[in-house]
């Protein structure tokens, strides 16, 4: 066993101790206080004195030992900006996820709206009809196949375009986008004949003919509209296609004998209608 010294907390004076009463409670014999002995210091100094301490007293603190990975604390530093960041950050990252979603689901809003769908749509350019040329207007039937462009030519002097092709009650209605009567384009009677009965048949008329389905030109004017029929005289090529889903298509070459060369040549496809029954 060791002795070592240790002063007094009160008055200073120093006092001797053996290391196996470290901790033990004695009296100091100046000041007469009850002091507690320290433990032993680690190493042999007789310049090293340390310190007891007064009995009811706390033993000063230890200094806890630096952390070399602790973060420093700045001092100051509001903790709601923190939050406001860390919030923003979170609703940034939310919005990127989900981008993708949320377009997804606005585009599906505008097709599922058709008003805002027509707004984007850019207007249908008008049809405009190609000049008539008189190499087409011959009052003959030829052998060469008929084009496969839409219905045109020239009527009453004035170039034409099919835009609506009908076949309703035996007539064929071959004419401009209106509705209603007919101011612009040809219609061709068939006395009533069904669309069925028309299916895949060729029909061909000469001149010559001394009657044939009754051809009416209808074109506009300064007062409104004028027409014209004609019963012979013509030249007729219709070569009918096979009726499907109300869809009657055709080729036709029409030449009639009129003093402005009115034709027609080129392909349609007419809505095939059926005349409503009559109530008994």
């Amino acid at each position: 066993m060791s002795e070592f010294k240790f002063a007094c907390p009160v008055c200073g004076q120093h006092m001797m101790c053996d290391s196996s009463q470290s901790g033990s409670v004695m009296e100091c014999p100046t000041c007469f206080q009850k002091i507690t002995a320290p433990q032993a210091p680690a190493m042999d100094d007789p310049k090293f004195i340390i310190t007891g301490t007064k009995v009811g007293e706390r033993p000063p603190p230890k200094i806890p030992e630096a952390n070399p990975y602790a973060l420093p604390q700045v001092k100051g530093f509001p903790g709601a900006l923190v939050v406001v960041m860390i919030l923003i950050f979170i609703g940034a990252a939310v919005a990127f996820v989900y981008r993708g979603t949320i377009f997804k689901s606005r585009n599906a809003a505008d097709e599922s709206n058709p008003s805002s769908t027509k707004a984007h749509l850019p207007p249908k350019p008008a049809i405009v009809a190609p000049p008539a040329s008189d190499t087409n207007w011959m009052l003959a039937l030829g052998t060469n196949a008929i084009s496969d462009a839409p219905v045109a030519g020239r009527i009453h002097g004035q170039d034409f375009i099919v835009e609506r092709a009908v076949l309703y009650n035996g007539t064929l209605i071959l004419r401009d986008s209106g509705h209603g009567p007919v101011t612009f384009g040809v219609t061709i009677n068939f006395s009533g004949a069904l669309p069925e009965a028309l299916s895949g048949q060729m029909i061909n008329v000469m001149t010559n003919a001394e009657t044939a389905a009754h051809v009416t030109l209808h074109w506009p004017d300064g007062a409104g509209s004028d027409k014209t029929g004609f019963d012979s005289g013509y030249a007729l090529r219709l070569e009918f296609g096979a009726l499907a889903y109300n869809k009657l298509p055709g080729k036709i070459y029409l030449c009639l004998p009129d003093a402005e060369k009115s034709y027609l040549l080129g392909s349609f496809t007419a809505d095939a209608r059926k005349p409503r029954p009559k109530n008994n």
